[in-house]
């Protein structure tokens, strides 16, 4: 039985992993931060399977134990401070937590292997926000990076050190340069969540309006539940490299609004939205669109649900949620 141990297995991405290995007969662990994490209920109620250990990226030692536990073949160190309009405000932290915990990851991996150290294959979740201020379009794996946020920064750091290690030490790892991708398990916090949450609760008459910043702004937006699988695919790969993961198609936060909005018979919902620059970035970035040739050539990775879906997927789903709290 193969065991993997996964970091920021609370979040979207750890879920959807933790789930496709558990149903290829992997052993799962997951490293939990905190010390009466709240997430940490939602993992053991939805996955019981999984075997949670207390640890933190910024603590090397508690990585260590973890890897001392769980001993593992695959290590996929998703944890991270993954909210972009959050690292503005915490720079210190999110460099901490998102650059140096890599560095941790990597080199308790190393000393954890010894001299062995195809003992373990290990996966970075790189980010299209790397690419920040785009240098060509569609990006892809050597498109030069030009961050425009300080979590896009410290994912730069991450992304490098992790190549660093596999051509110093030979080391299996690779980093998965994901574009944008949701679902039903995103926080309320992000725009796409945040869009279907609110359009279920207008639909619903529990509110009246959504707030939000730059309307024109373009992603490449997936679902999480397929791109947890190119992580996966790229760990069985004989040799370890990088790749942009991605649908290839960009779409704008209007469309966004058109799709969420007219899957709850809205046509015009322009007395809905009210934008207000306070949620407009400090450096925006306009528009990311990856180019996902390589994954598709090398791993036999394809995306299976387009945005309309997605979006549909995930206004059911808010719709669901929030009748459930009528009284």
């Amino acid at each position: 039985m193969p065991r993997a141990l996964i970091t920021g297995i609370t979040g979207q991405d750890g879920m959807y992993l933790s789930e496709l290995l558990l149903g290829k007969g992997y052993e799962v662990y997951g490293l939990v931060r905190g010390q009466n994490n709240p997430k940490a209920a939602t993992l053991a109620e939805e996955l019981p399977d999984v075997k949670q250990l207390t640890g933190d990226l910024t603590d090397l030692s508690s990585l260590l134990r973890a890897l001392s536990t769980a001993s593992p073949d695959e290590v996929y160190n998703l944890g991270a401070i993954s909210y972009v309009a959050y690292s503005w405000q915490n720079a210190h932290l999110t460099t901490e937590v998102t650059a140096q915990g890599v560095l941790n990851a990597l080199e308790a991996v190393r000393l954890h292997c010894g001299d062995d150290l195809s003992q373990v294959r290990f996966y970075q979740a790189s980010s299209s926000e790397m690419f920040g201020r785009v240098q060509e379009v569609p990006q892809r794996e050597t498109t030069l990076l030009w961050p425009r946020s300080p979590y896009g920064v410290a994912k730069v750091f991450g992304h490098y050190m992790t190549i660093n290690y596999r051509e110093s030490y030979g080391m299996h790892a690779s980093s998965g340069i994901l574009f944008n991708h949701e679902s039903p398990r995103r926080g309320p916090e992000f725009v796409t969540r945040k869009v279907t949450q609110a359009v279920a609760r207008i639909a619903l008459g529990q509110q009246d309006r959504i707030t939000l910043g730059n309307l024109e702004a373009r992603r490449d937006w997936g679902f999480a539940g397929d791109y947890v699988e190119a992580m996966w695919r790229m760990l069985q790969q004989d040799e370890a490299d990088d790749y942009v993961v991605a649908t290839g198609e960009a779409h704008s936060i209007r469309e966004l609004l058109d799709v969420a909005f007219a899957h709850v018979g809205v046509d015009d919902w322009s007395d809905k939205v009210v934008q207000d620059p306070a949620f407009f970035r400090p450096a925006e970035v306009d528009e990311l669109v990856g180019d996902p040739a390589k994954a598709k050539e090398r791993l036999g990775w394809t995306p299976t649900v387009g945005f309309a879906d997605l979006v549909r997927m995930m206004v059911d789903s808010d719709l669901e949620q929030q009748r459930q709290l009528l009284p």
